[in-house]
């Protein structure tokens, strides 16, 4: 019986989990998720994941952060003056801006705290420094 192997495209199905049993993302009730292994389309640890399952195969894949979204990194919370985000604008807590870096380059940012005169900005990805538990079903290798 095949096995998946680098260079395969693939189709799976999937539930990713943080270790709490929160649900981030799944592909059940959708479109399954189609990608070929080893050309960096997904986080490299689910990309190793999938190595050797045949079709039909189920399996759980652990996550680490350094093999996820990297670990999460302090330095990219910060302050943010509220008058430089445009007058009479209030943004609630939670919620996901777009901010450009120096060299302008776009990123995106989720308000984690406010005072009266700025915003903690945090440019972390949500699921960075976290334990990533995918449910996986191989459903075929093209």
């Amino acid at each position: 019986m095949a096995t998946v192997k680098q260079g395969d495209t693939i189709s799976i199905n999937y539930t990713g989990k943080l270790e709490d049993g929160a649900v981030f993302d799944s592909s059940e009730g959708g479109k399954p998720l189609e990608f070929t292994v080893g050309e960096g389309e997904l986080i490299p640890g689910l990309e190793q994941g999938v190595i050797g399952m045949a079709c039909g195969e189920t399996k759980v894949i652990k996550v680490a952060p350094e093999f996820g979204y990297g670990p999460r990194e302090e330095e990219r919370v910060f302050e943010f003056p509220k008058d430089k985000m445009g007058a009479n604008i209030d943004f609630e807590t939670g919620r996901q801006v777009q901010m450009f870096r120096a060299d302008g380059m776009p990123v995106m940012a989720t308000i984690i705290g406010k005072s009266e005169t700025s915003y903690t900005m945090d440019c972390n990805h949500p699921l960075a420094g976290k334990m990533l538990i995918f449910e996986t079903r191989l459903l075929e290798i093209k």
